[in-house]
């Protein structure tokens, strides 16, 4: 485990008290109301820490910047297919299909990454997607 200096606390402290799965550079900004000084490659390097560490999770989802989650738990999410909004979503993990997978591959098996993808009520309301349902 990575020694939690007094950035990386605040860092840690910022990112849980948001469930919008923020890009370091989101972060970046929240983490400057607290410490001005900081610069945005040390909220990088720190974030990647924590990542590798455990303590938070990097997620690589759709979209081409990567964003972090304090909820380092298995569950799921969901992105908005406009926006890029990446929410949690409330649905059980599916052990099974890691118990499926450990008996088709030779492969060790770390876990698995399930995206959903939506759009998310801002969006719908700027404008109505016809192939959905109210």
């Amino acid at each position: 485990m990575i020694r939690l200096t007094t950035q990386r606390q605040i860092i840690l402290e910022e990112l849980a008290k948001v469930t919008s799965h923020p890009t370091a550079s989101e972060l970046y900004d929240m983490v400057r109301k607290r410490l001005p000084r900081i610069g945005l490659g040390t909220v990088y390097r720190n974030l990647d820490l924590m990542a590798d560490s455990g303590m938070i999770l990097k997620l690589e989802v759709g979209g081409t910047q990567k964003r972090f989650d304090a909820t380092t738990e298995d569950h799921y999410h969901i992105r908005c297919s406009s926006c890029g909004k990446v929410d949690d979503i409330d649905v059980p993990v599916i052990q099974e299909l890691v118990a499926q997978a450990t008996e088709t591959t030779p492969y060790l098996i770390m876990g698995h990454h399930v995206e959903f993808s939506g759009i998310c009520p801002t969006c719908r309301e700027k404008k109505p997607h016809p192939d959905t349902t109210d």
